[in-house]
Formats: C-alpha cells, sequence, structure tokens
C-alpha cells in the first residue's frame, strides 16, 4: 500500500490496485490523471501532486470492495480516510464533478457535508479534466462528455438529474480552468 496518497506515485499505486479489474474505469482513471498532468498549470505548484494524485484517486469509490453507499466519491473518500490519507485529498475526492448534486438525488447530502467543499483552482482542475475524458479515456470536449454521460444514464436517474443540474457549476470549472491555463506563461 503506498505510504504517500497525495503523491501522484502513491496515488497511482492505490488507483492501480483496485481499479483494472472494470476495464472503462481504469482506462478513464488514467487518461485523467493525463489530463490533470496537463491542466496542472491552472494551479499553484504547490498544488499540481495533488491535483494528479486526486486525479488518480476521484474514481476508487467504484471498486467492489469499497462500496458502501453505492456512491463513489462517499464510498472513496470513505476509504482514504480509513487509509490516513490527507483531509485535503479526501475531500477533492469526495467532492470532484459536482458531487453534491448526486448526493442530494440519493438522499446523501447529510453524509457527504462531512467533508467540506473547497471551491478553489484545484478542484476546478479535477473537474476539468474528468469532464473532458470520457469513459473509456477518451479525449472530449465539455458538452460532448456531459452529452454522452446524459445518454449513458437514463431519464430520471440520480446520475442523470444531477449531471442536468450541476451542468452550469461544472462548465464554470472548466471555463476557469480553461482560462487559467491560457494566462500561464509559456
Amino acid at each position: 500500500m503506498p505510504s504517500a496518497l497525495d503523491t501522484p506515485q502513491g496515488a497511482a499505486e492505490l488507483a492501480e490496485s483496485l481499479l483494472p479489474p472494470l476495464g472503462n474505469r481504469w482506462l478513464h482513471t488514467q487518461a485523467v490523471a493525463a489530463r490533470a498532468r496537463e491542466a496542472s498549470a491552472a494551479v499553484s505548484e504547490a498544488d499540481r501532486d495533488l491535483l494528479v494524485a486526486a486525479a488518480w484517486l476521484h474514481d476508487i469509490g467504484y471498486a467492489p470492495e469499497l462500496r458502501d453507499t453505492g456512491f463513489h466519491p462517499l464510498d472513496g473518500a470513505r476509504h482514504l480516510e480509513s487509509l490516513g490519507a490527507p483531509a485535503r485529498l479526501v475531500r477533492l475526492v469526495a467532492h470532484h464533478s459536482g458531487a453534491v448534486y448526486e448526493a442530494e438525488q440519493r438522499g446523501l447530502s447529510e453524509e457527504l457535508a462531512v467533508y467540506e467543499r473547497e471551491d478553489s483552482p484545484v478542484l476546478d482542475a479535477l473537474i476539468f479534466a474528468d469532464m473532458t475524458t470520457g469513459p473509456a479515456g477518451q479525449s472530449f470536449d465539455f458538452d460532448t462528455r456531459i452529452d454522452e454521460i446524459l445518454v449513458r444514464y437514463e431519464p430520471g436517474s440520480e446520475v442523470h438529474n444531477a449531471i442536468s443540474k450541476a451542468r452550469p457549476y461544472l462548465r464554470g470549472a472548466v471555463e476557469r480552468t480553461r482560462d487559467r491555463m491560457a494566462h500561464q506563461p509559456m
């Protein structure tokens, strides 16, 4: 087990110990981590490793052995917390990609609220990486990714409803990250 979960290497090792049997989920995770590395210019130098670590770990809650609530951001955050991961990493995983919207749909808002959401360039960049990467690691623009999710999940489902409501919030995070990336010196 990795000893430094908030480093890209430690996070990648933990993700690799849990996600490869999930096929496309593992491909998606690897591509999100690569996209986070690309987007790291949008965050302070001190936060770049944390961003990439969070990208590696954002979907670990899908691992069958970690499923408790069936809500992967919460299940992943709880697992990381049980491993003694830094609180900020736990919170980023808990709140990636508008998790608060899906928690509301699932009746898990109170459970998720245990993990304070930070509104920061790091969370924005994590959302950017996830919301521009398809389910099998494809590079998507934001609208294609959102539309893909809405097609994959049945109308009326928790995920469909949550993504529909979260779309403006997610778009804002993606646009802020793109702006920050564009204004970085070459």
